[in-house]
């Protein structure tokens, strides 16, 4: 289990993880919390909202201007590689009105539940720790995971073309990082998955 996740005995997943591990994790997870940023109400919604209003709450219509929330949440029926017409754009608009709040929650829930999953380990001795993911908690990884290197791959402008330009940069490259960030969260997602499979 070093590094990597493992089918667990209840269908979900675990995966030992060292203190550095565990912090960066963290940290990634914070930072994209902030990027989704907080729900339709702000930081003080009250928790008590009334649900039926939440349901018909009308979410924005516009494309977001950040490239990676961008990606995070992109336009239904835009096709990025042709000139967008007047009748795509108003249903992305429209589609994007009633769909991104909920989507946007979905996202938030699943990078909250990556933060108290490892806000809630118990370290060893040696500032490590066993995660042990249900099922269902396994699936927010996974969203997590996944809007993670979408975010990172964005950053980094990653394309199929430059793929393995990223792969072969100096460690004095200020990109090195986040490129490591970026296989490591690919092989975590990965090694996920297959854990997950019956």
């Amino acid at each position: 289990m070093a590094g990597y996740f493992e089918a667990a005995p209840d269908g979900g997943a675990a995966i030992a993880l060292d203190e550095v591990e565990i912090s960066i994790l963290r940290s990634l997870a914070v930072q994209l919390l902030e990027l989704i940023g907080p729900g339709p109400g702000g930081a003080d919604e009250d928790a008590e909202a009334d649900p039926l209003a939440a349901l018909f709450a009308e979410g924005p219509t516009r494309p977001p201007a950040d490239p990676a929330l961008a990606r995070l949440f992109p336009s239904a029926y835009v096709d990025p590689a042709k000139e967008p017409d007047e009748e795509s754009e108003a249903a992305s608009a429209e589609f994007r009105r009633y769909t991104e709040n909920d989507l946007r929650a979905r996202k938030r829930e699943d990078a909250l539940a990556v933060v108290r999953a490892l806000d809630a380990l118990a370290p060893d001795a040696g500032g490590g720790a066993v995660l042990r993911l249900a099922p269902a908690a396994a699936r927010q990884w996974l969203g997590a995971l996944n809007d993670l290197r979408l975010t990172i791959g964005v950053r980094l402008e990653v394309s199929e073309d430059q793929d393995s330009a990223l792969y072969r940069l100096p460690d004095s490259d200020p990109r090195k990082p986040l490129v490591m960030a970026y296989l490591w969260l690919g092989g975590l997602q990965e090694t996920l998955i297959e854990a997950l499979m019956p």
